[in-house]
């Protein structure tokens, strides 16, 4: 699954430079997650790095988007070609 930012966020900017693949963003009120670009961080690191950052736990699991550590996997693999 990608991730999404609540509207508990409270924009303190330290989730967006996390990102090592650019899918968090400035939005209208508060920080976005294009679930295109989220892989939960998998190909980069163990775990997912603005959920770790993140001070008041606004982070949670996109169940809109729901993929497998297989998917986020190729979807990492795909990023990775784009960007080369």
């Amino acid at each position: 699954m990608s991730l999404i930012i609540t509207d508990e966020c409270i924009n303190c900017d330290v989730c967006e430079p996390e990102c090592p693949n650019g899918a968090i963003t400035q939005g209208e009120e508060i920080y976005e997650i294009d679930p295109a670009l989220c892989t939960e961080c998998v190909g980069h690191y163990e775990t997912s790095q603005c959920v770790d950052v993140c001070p008041v736990d606004c982070i949670p699991l996109d169940p809109a988007h729901k993929e497998t550590q297989d998917e986020l996997r190729t979807k990492y693999d795909g990023l990775m070609a784009q960007s080369a």
